[in-house]
C-alpha cells in the first residue's frame, strides 16, 4: 500500500462515506478505489462547507474530510477552514504538498505554515511509516475536548512511498473529562439561592449531545435556557423554559432575562464576545462550563469553572441541584411563555403580511408552519436571511439547524446544507440566502445537481446590499454600489436544479410544497422570492 491507500483505507475504518474534493489529490483515486464516494465541487471553500456541516450532523461519529490539490486548491480552501475553526468543527482537511526538498523555497505555498492559526492540529508528513501514528493522532484531536479543523499536508513523495509490513490502526474513541466535585456542589448553591439565574448554552451541548441532560437539568432548577448561535437546536425551543437563541437579533423574552439575570450559567460555550451571538451584560455573576481551559476569564472574569465535558457536567449539576432546596421564583415558565405571546403579537403583522414584493418574515413563518419540523435541517446565510430566521424558527430537536457566524462568510451555508443531507438523508435540508450569498457560491448548485444531493435552496432576492445600507450611502448613491440582483431561477435551472420564482406571498406554500416533493424524489430544489428590502430586526 502507498501513502494515499493507507489514509484511504483508514478513513473507510473510521466510517469515512464520502469525500468531499477538488481536483487533483492521490486520495481521491485511493478512496474511490475502496467504495468511499469522492464528490468534486465547484469551488474549494464548499467542499470544505460540505465537509463542515456533515460533521455537525454526525457530531463527532463520523467525521467531514476534504481533500486539496497542493498550491492554488488548498489556498483556495482557506476561507472555509477559518470558518470551521472559529466554531470547533471537526473536519479533516488533507492536501497535496511540493517535493520535500522545495518545502522552505519560495513561492511554494506551505499549508502547514499557513493553516497552523486556524486548525486544531496542522503537521506535514514526511515519512510513510508515521501515517498511522499521524491518522490516530488526527482522530484523537477532532474527538476529544475543544474540536476544530485537522490538516494533514502531504508531500508529493509521500502518496507514492510504499509502506512497509501490514497496516495496523484502532478506531480512535471520545475522551472525556468531569469537573472538580467541589465546584460541582458550589455551582449549585449559586445557581439554587439565585434570584434570577438564566443558563446560557452553546455548541458544546450539541457536541456532547447533552441535550436530555440539559432540558433535565433546566427543569430541576427552574431556570430558562437561552442558546448561541452554533448552539441553537441544543435545547428545544417549543419548551416553556426556552428563551430561544441569539444572532445580533433575538426573541424578547431571551434580551429580557438576559438583561434582568443576576446569574449566568454558561455550558458548553467557549463565552467568546462576538458580535454576531449573545454577550453576557456587565455587572453579572457567572458560572463558566467548558471543555477547554482557554476559554476561562478569556473574555469575561467568572467566579466559578466547571472544567469537563458538557453532558458530564449537567448530569453532576442535575444530581447536586435536586439535592438542595431551590429558591422560590414562580411560574418561571409560565413568565416566559407570556413574553413569548407578547413577542410573537408584535411580530404577526409580518409573519402574515400580504406584501408585494414578498416580506421575507411571511418567507419564514410560511416554512416553519408547512415542513415537519422535527425532520427538517435548516441553516440560514450571513447577512439579513441570519438575522431574519434565526430568531423566528423554532427548532425541537437537536442538530436541527446550523448556526454559524463568528465568521460570517457569505455563502458558507450552501456547503453546510450539502453536507448535512449526505450525513442525514432521511431530512428535509434547507438553506436560506440572499442575492449577494448565491453570488458567491451559485455554480455549486451545479454540484448539488449533479451528485444528487436533495437539497432546498430559498433565495431572498431583493436585488440589493441591504446590511451594508449604512456603510455604502456615497458609493451607492453616486455608483449604485448596492445593487446586486440577478435572474436566479433560470440560472438555477441551467445548472440541473428545478426552480420556481414566486412573487405573490399566496403561492408560496404551494410551491414549496412541489419543492420538497422534488427532494423527496432525490434531486436539489430552489425557490427564488422576490423579496422587500428589510431592515426590520428583532433586538430589544
Amino acid at each position: 500500500m502507498n501513502g494515499a491507500e493507507i489514509i484511504a483505507a483508514i478513513l473507510k475504518q473510521e466510517g469515512t462515506e464520502f469525500l468531499a474534493c477538488y481536483p487533483r489529490n492521490p486520495l481521491i483515486e485511493a478512496c474511490a478505489k475502496i467504495d468511499i464516494r469522492p464528490i468534486l465541487c465547484r469551488q474549494e471553500r464548499v467542499g470544505v462547507g460540505m465537509a463542515d456541516g456533515y460533521s455537525r450532523t454526525h457530531i463527532g461519529k463520523r467525521i467531514g474530510v476534504f481533500a486539496a490539490q497542493g498550491g492554488p486548491g488548498i489556498e483556495n480552501a482557506f476561507a472555509g477552514v477559518a470558518q470551521a475553526y472559529s466554531e470547533n468543527v471537526p473536519l479533516l482537511v488533507v492536501p497535496g504538498g511540493g517535493p520535500l526538498n522545495r518545502q522552505n523555497v519560495r513561492p511554494v505555498f506551505s499549508a502547514v505554515d499557513n493553516f497552523h492559526h486556524i486548525t486544531k492540529w496542522a503537521t506535514r508528513v514526511v515519512d510513510v511509516q508515521t501515517l498511522p501514528d499521524i491518522m490516530h493522532r488526527a482522530f484523537h484531536q477532532m474527538r476529544t475536548g475543544k474540536s476544530g479543523p485537522v490538516l494533514l499536508e502531504m508531500p508529493n513523495e509521500i502518496w507514492e512511498a510504499e509502506y512497509q509490513g501490514e497496516l495496523a490502526y484502532n478506531v480512535v474513541p471520545v475522551y472525556r473529562s468531569a469537573p472538580d466535585p467541589a465546584n460541582i456542589e458550589a455551582a449549585a448553591k449559586i445557581l439554587a439561592e439565585a434570584e434570577a439565574p438564566v443558563i446560557f448554552a452553546g455548541a458544546g451541548i450539541l457536541r456532547a449531545e447533552a441535550t436530555d441532560v440539559l432540558v433535565a437539568f433546566a427543569e430541576a432548577s427552574n431556570i430558562p435556557v437561552l442558546t448561541t448561535n452554533p448552539g441553537k437546536s441544543a435545547f428545544p425551543e417549543n419548551h416553556p423554559l426556552a428563551l430561544g437563541s441569539s444572532v445580533v437579533s433575538a426573541p424578547k423574552m431571551l434580551s429580557q432575562y438576559l438583561k434582568a439575570a443576576d446569574v449566568v450559567f454558561a455550558v458548553g460555550s467557549s463565552l467568546t464576545k462576538t458580535p454576531f451571538g449573545p454577550n453576557v451584560p456587565p455587572g453579572k455573576r457567572i458560572i463558566h462550563s467548558t471543555n477547554h481551559e482557554d476559554d476561562i476569564n478569556k473574555d469575561y472574569r467568572v467566579e466559578l469553572a466547571l472544567l469537563g465535558d458538557a453532558a458530564l457536567t449537567l448530569e453532576n449539576m442535575t444530581a447536586a441541584i435536586k439535592g438542595r432546596t431551590i429558591k422560590d421564583r414562580g411560574d418561571v415558565a409560565g413568565a416566559v411563555q407570556a413574553v413569548k405571546t407578547e413577542w410573537l403579537a408584535e411580530w404577526n403583522p409580518q409573519l402574515v403580511s400580504d406584501e408585494q414584493p414578498i416580506n421575507p418574515y411571511r418567507v419564514i413563518n410560511d416554512m416553519l408552519n408547512t415542513v415537519d419540523v422535527a425532520n427538517t435541517i435548516m441553516t440560514h446565510d450571513s447577512g439579513s436571511p441570519r438575522e431574519q430566521i434565526h430568531p423566528f424558527w423554532e427548532t425541537t430537536t437537536p442538530r436541527s439547524y446550523m448556526g454559524w457566524g463568528k465568521s460570517t462568510q457569505l455563502g458558507h451555508g450552501l456547503g453546510l446544507t450539502m453536507g448535512a443531507k449526505l450525513a442525514a438523508p432521511d431530512k428535509l435540508c434547507i438553506h436560506i440566502l440572499g442575492d449577494s450569498a448565491i453570488g458567491m457560491v451559485g455554480m455549486d448548485l451545479e454540484t448539488a445537481a449533479r451528485a444528487g444531493i436533495a437539497i432546498l435552496t430559498i433565495v431572498l432576492n431583493n436585488g440589493i446590499m441591504a446590511a451594508e445600507r449604512s456603510v455604502l450611502k456615497v458609493s451607492d448613491e453616486k455608483y449604485g454600489s448596492m445593487d446586486v440582483g440577478g435572474n436566479y431561477q433560470p440560472l438555477a435551472e441551467a445548472l440541473g436544479v428545478k426552480a420556481w420564482r414566486v412573487t405573490d406571498p399566496a403561492d408560496f406554500i404551494g410551491v414549496l410544497k412541489e419543492a420538497i416533493a422534488v427532494t423527496e424524489s432525490g434531486a436539489p430544489a430552489l425557490i427564488e422570492c422576490m423579496s422587500k428590502e428589510c431592515q426590520d430586526f428583532s433586538r430589544y
